[in-house]
């Protein structure tokens, strides 16, 4: 499997977390928590793997990576109602197709850090 998108991904996680760091004096990063949806296009495994190489030798070095979960959900766009998982993705009220809600999102949602100059 190719690995490439993760990698990207955790570059530009990596980005994020040193630009909220940056404002403080010798920032120490212990936990990073990203939402990721089930229909995101991400492998969790590869997102895992490219993590652990990419945080060697930066302020995320000893920081947990935390991956929460997101399932997908459906519903009608036009009278809101929910479209149960595994049905034909079609409003039973009204018959409108569905449209994705949830689940598609890629969200950093949480940095942990130690600062110095608090």
């Amino acid at each position: 499997m190719n690995a490439v998108h993760e990698y990207s991904i955790v570059g530009a996680l990596m980005d994020q977390v040193e630009a909220c760091a940056s404002g403080h004096r010798r920032a120490s990063v212990r936990c990073v928590r990203v939402r990721v949806g089930d229909l995101a296009g991400v492998d969790r495994e590869l997102l895992r793997t490219a993590w652990s190489l990419f945080r060697e030798g930066t302020l995320c070095e000893d920081a947990e990576l935390e991956l929460e979960g997101e399932d997908a959900r459906w519903e009608c766009p036009a009278c809101g109602t929910p479209i149960a998982p595994g049905a034909a993705l079609r409003c039973v009220s009204c018959a409108r197709p569905a449209r994705l809600a949830a689940g598609d999102a890629l969200v950093l949602e949480r940095i942990e850090m130690e600062v110095d100059d608090v």
